[in-house]
């Protein structure tokens, strides 16, 4: 058995530059959602205090929980002494305003959490999970090693100033990847533009509430086809963002971090030119959707003598739009032959497609069909074939 590497395109190499992104903020990444490229990578692999931010990972946690069951939208979630209005450490931070004693549905925390970005509502979300905010990391510790962020750490829920919370602009883009493709019935609410929680306790709340309903997230209300996610701020880590938009069909995901501006309506405007960038330097081609038959892959001791292989979602490459196709291979790689049996849905190889030496994308090939194996005289008849060059 050995490695074969089958060239599906190979476009000559000629390049023509095109202006890089610049930005102010200290760190700025952009993905396509789709083909996963990288467009934009400034110091996107530094750790720096994610602040409200890190609550994606608190809401990431909380959504496995509706999602095994454990929890439905409309349970009710008791609020402690720690989540009250009146600790002080709420003052200066953004909440939704709750007292010790009541309780809030796990709607309105979602909604608290992501419009709001109510850090009292992050706390009242970690105890009913793990009975405490500290044993609550270790939740959101193993949810980001799981999914794939090996660098993120956490020291709170909510994302106020702890030396422990520690995320890249790259990890943010894959928790942000992770919650739009594996919670679809969820993702939509990160597009609510405002929120008036209707239980507040306190003739305090009350009235502040009524001034507290906006979306910190102004793109939502400047950027056509922006739809999530999460912004953040703190005094010494100054405005970041993670964003992502659907435009035609494609999807972008952006996070800045790390942007020294004078507020959110200046955080939104440089997220909104990071995704503009994007869209207007950049175009995908899709070149396999499922269903596809790419290669046929020989198998030793098969019923067939091949199986045909495809893949699981479509196979999307993100190039320049100066460029278009040039510099671009794309081959499929696997053992030749496969060994018998080989099922349906089974991964049997590689399919990589690079642009100038670079590898730009990558997904897994897959049986289309199933291959079993053949009975013992005809592996016999097989051994045969081959010994004197029949095969």
């Amino acid at each position: 058995m050995k490695k074969k590497i089958f060239v599906l395109l190979l476009a000559l190499i000629t390049t023509s530059a095109h202006a890089d992104f610049s930005t102010r903020a200290k760190s700025a990444f952009l993905i396509d959602y789709d083909s996963g490229a990288e467009i934009v990578a400034k110091d996107a692999d530094t750790l720096m205090p994610p602040s409200s931010m890190i609550k994606l990972m608190t809401l990431a946690v909380l959504f496995d929980e509706i999602r095994a069951g454990n929890l439905t939208m409309d349970d009710r979630l008791p609020v402690s002494e720690n989540a009250d209005y009146n600790n002080p450490l709420w003052y200066p931070a953004s909440k939704i305003c709750l007292v010790a004693g009541q309780t809030i549905s796990v709607r309105d925390a979602i909604l608290g959490l992501i419009v709001l970005s109510g850090g009292d509502a992050s706390v009242v979300v970690a105890e009913k999970l793990a009975g405490s905010e500290s044993a609550f990391t270790e939740l959101m510790q193993k949810k980001a090693r799981e999914i794939g962020m090996r660098q993120s750490t956490f020291g709170n829920a909510s994302g106020l100033p702890n030396p422990n919370n520690l995320m890249t602009s790259r990890e943010l883009a894959i928790l942000a990847k992770h919650i739009i493709s594996d919670y679809p019935d969820l993702y939509p609410l990160f597009s609510t533009k405002r929120f008036k929680f209707s239980e507040y306790q306190s003739d305090w709340c009350r009235e502040w509430g009524r001034t507290h309903t906006m979306n910190y997230n102004k793109l939502l209300f400047t950027m056509s086809g922006a739809d999530g996610l999460k912004t953040g701020h703190t005094e010494d880590g100054g405005y970041g963002m993670v964003a992502s938009a659907k435009i035609g069909g494609r999807r972008l995901i952006g996070v800045i971090n790390g942007f020294n501006g004078k507020n959110h309506d200046a955080l939104a405007a440089e997220m909104k030119k990071l995704l503009e960038y994007g869209y207007s330097n950049t175009i995908n081609h899709t070149f396999y959707n499922p269903g596809d038959s790419i290669v046929d892959i020989p198998v030793w001791y098969g019923r067939q003598d091949s199986v045909s292989a495809t893949v699981a979602k479509p196979f999307v490459v993100t190039v320049p739009k100066s460029d278009g196709m040039t510099g671009l291979r794309v081959v499929a790689r696997y053992n030749n032959p496969a060994s018998a049996p080989v099922m349906a849905g089974d991964q049997v190889g590689e399919i990589i497609a690079t642009r100038n030496g670079t590898e730009i994308a990558r997904a897994p090939l897959i049986a289309q069909n199933t291959v079993k194996k053949t009975q013992f005289f005809g592996r016999v008849i097989k051994n045969i074939r081959v010994i004197f060059g029949l095969d």
